[in-house]
């Protein structure tokens, strides 16, 4: 049991790694749309690139969104209008023009004619009810049919240009009256039936609507079959027309088919092998070319939450409408890697990425060529993210960079660009809005997953932070020193393509253990007196040695980042304090050189080891008598030669030219801080 426990601790970082593996892997899987995947690629208006394809099985034809928008369209022409009718509404009708008529007619009528108008009269009316007359004015095409329903019974059947409508009572008055030759009572008659007539029919809304859905609803989604083994396309032969809505009904029914009860756990095993491939390739990636990442577990986790956020919101946008899918920021992926840590691992995780949403968009080869030219842009434009403006630039260039293949891609599927939407375009300018967002998003990984960008970089390389502060009043001499060291470092970093911004914050604060007891330091020293004299060289020397292990105490209390903290603890690696090793081997031939020997660990990275290079040169410059170029050359060579020999940079992944163009540079600038000037003949 010890044993296993042991075992257990010994290799937890690595069982961490192989749950995090599963855990993502499945976590991805179960966030895919559930539905097969159709195994032709095809796209309308290009050549079919596969052999000869025969119908697997019987399958129907689908009807295109147009040919179906078409049929809805002509049972809505030729939908029945249902309207109620009110019977009592009749009888009230003529009971107050039996009451009302004699009010609006001539009391020097005779007998006769008052009752031959009468008459008249209602036979209007009854011409007027005989279906009946409209509550209000519907828009309805005159050709319509309409039932006219009494308590829920069909009664009559006519169209719509029969019933009465109100805004043409007054006509309807005019043609009955010229027709029995009474006009001159026209005005009378219009003024009694304007006052007595009343609607009597009333649309039916919920019926006619019922009526209408059922309609729609047996409305067939296909429109013939294809028998199996029938040729649907040849090789070669152009994807268009009835073979292309054929085709689209075939990877329909095929998608149907493939994701059923019987074969959903082999279709979910086939997705888990694809997605861990695609995770096992990182991981593989990381522990080959950037140990130092594979190491850290944070690290790795933030890497594989980055692209589980990125498949999470595509796979939402899928399901919800796949015309949005590049309306997703995907290029923040690549954006936030190289900022924590470097362009070439950004890039890989976003292809990975890129290719696992592959498997569940449309258009798989159009969204991922899009996606991998927009991520190469995307790392070959972005630097500098503190600098606000080089980020607007990027996604400008980004933005334009989807549009462009986007439109070469949309010209190819169509041969025209008339019927170009201009809307897709806008859906690229959303996304490069949303990429924007990187900025607070780096912010917040800062403190969640506490790692370090060029941001907290640059805030933390101002000397006026209350460290450099600190330092500057305690130590200036120190400080001074800081200053010259990140200036050779920058330099130095920018020759060879290293992180500048990271090794200057480095160089910065490298020494702030000066700070403890900056007069036992030479370049604090401004009155002449030296307190090594009071010590034994035993004792000087734990005392400069023991700077490192103090900057380090400060940098933690003050909450520096451990990236900075690295540069502290790795500016001497495993270097002797060699004046004070040879006073005391003079007085003393059994001295222990590892007393005088800083603990390290040693260099680990270019930055680390350029700012060990550029602290001892810069440091020991002092010393040097009437400089020469000459002198300078054979300085700098001398003090990092010996560094090589005591294989300072074994660990760090620096080669033996970029050492020799960090001389070069050392050399130019020391040059230039002594001034010195080609000597010219008396």
């Amino acid at each position: 049991m010890k044993d296993f426990i042991n075992s257990f601790y010994k290799n937890h970082s690595l069982i961490y790694k192989v749950l995090l593996f599963i855990s993502a892997t499945f976590l991805i899987v179960y966030l895919f749309p559930k539905r097969g995947k159709f195994k032709y690629n095809f796209e309308k208006g290009k050549p079919w690139q596969s052999e000869n394809l025969y119908a697997p099985f019987d399958f129907a034809i689908k009807k295109t969104t147009e040919e179906l928008d078409e049929e809805k369209e002509i049972i809505k022409r030729n939908s029945i209008l249902y309207f109620s009718l009110d019977s009592s509404i009749f009888k009230e009708v003529n009971d107050n023009y039996a009451k009302d008529f004699k009010s609006f007619f001539p009391d020097s009528l005779s007998k006769t004619q008052t009752q031959g108008l009468f008459k008249s009269g209602q036979s209007l009316l009854s011409d007027m009810y005989s279906l009946g007359v409209l509550d209000d004015n519907y828009d309805f095409d005159n050709d319509k049919v309409v039932k006219i329903l009494n308590n829920r019974i069909e009664i009559n059947t006519a169209t719509f240009s029969d019933l009465i409508n109100q805004n043409v009572l007054g006509q309807h008055i005019d043609n009955f009256i010229n027709n029995v030759g009474l006009q001159e009572f026209s005005n009378n008659y219009k003024a009694l039936f304007f006052e007595i007539v009343k609607p009597n029919l009333q649309l039916d809304k919920s019926l006619t609507d019922k009526a209408l859905e059922d309609a729609i609803s047996i409305i067939s989604p296909t429109r013939s079959s294809v028998e199996k083994e029938t040729l649907i396309i040849s090789k070669g032969e152009v994807v268009e027309g009835d073979q292309y809505n054929i085709l689209k009904s075939l990877e329909s029914e095929y998608k149907s088919q493939t994701w059923n009860e019987s074969n959903y756990n082999w279709i979910i095993t086939a997705y888990t092998v694809l997605v861990s491939l695609a995770l096992l390739m990182l991981l593989l990636f990381l522990r080959k070319y950037r140990l130092d990442v594979f190491n850290n577990n944070t690290k790795v986790t933030f890497i594989f939450f980055n692209i589980i956020i990125i498949v999470l919101i595509t796979t939402l946008i899928v399901n919800y409408n796949s015309q949005y899918i590049y309306v997703v920021p995907i290029c923040i992926l690549p954006l936030i890697l190289k900022a924590f840590f470097d362009a070439r691992l950004g890039l890989f995780a976003h292809v990975i990425t890129v290719l696992l949403l592959g498997s569940i968009v449309p258009n798989s080869y159009e969204y991922m060529f899009l996606q991998i030219i927009a991520g190469i842009v995307t790392i070959l434009t972005v630097s500098e993210l503190y600098k606000r403006a080089n980020l607007f630039i990027s996604v400008g260039q980004i933005t334009l960079i989807y549009i462009i293949a986007y439109f070469a891609f949309f010209v190819i599927h169509e041969g025209t660009i008339e019927t170009i939407e201009l809307e897709t375009f806008g859906l690229f300018i959303l996304g490069g809005l949303a990429t924007l967002f990187v900025q607070p998003l780096i912010y917040a990984y800062e403190k969640i997953f506490g790692l370090v960008s060029d941001v907290s970089l640059l805030e933390l390389s101002d000397t006026n932070s209350k460290l450099l502060k600190e330092l500057s009043n305690r130590a200036p001499g120190t400080f001074h020193h800081s200053l010259n060291v990140a200036n050779l470092a920058e330099a130095s970093a920018n020759e060879i393509g290293a992180n500048a911004m990271l090794v200057r914050v480095g160089a910065l604060y490298h020494d702030i253990g000066k700070m403890k007891n900056p007069e036992f330091f030479t370049e604090n020293q401004a009155t002449g007196t030296n307190p090594h004299d009071e010590l034994s060289s035993k004792e000087s020397s734990k005392l400069i040695i023991d700077h490192v292990i103090r900057g380090i105490e400060i940098a933690k209390k003050n909450k520096l980042p451990d990236r900075v903290i690295d540069f502290i603890r790795t500016h001497h690696g495993t270097s002797t304090v060699y004046y004070f090793y040879m006073k005391e081997k003079s007085v003393n031939d059994s001295v222990n050189e590892t007393d005088f020997k800083y603990p390290g660990p040693k260099p680990f990275s270019k930055e680390t080891a350029i700012l060990m290079m550029c602290d001892s040169v810069e440091a020991a410059s002092k010393s040097l008598r009437e400089p020469t170029s000459n002198k300078i050359d054979d300085f700098v060579e001398n003090i990092i030669n010996k560094q090589m020999d005591n294989g300072q940079f074994l660990n760090s992944n620096i080669t033996f030219k970029e050492i020799q163009s960090i001389k070069k540079v050392l050399k130019r600038k020391l040059a230039n801080i002594y001034h010195l000037r080609i000597e010219y003949p008396e």
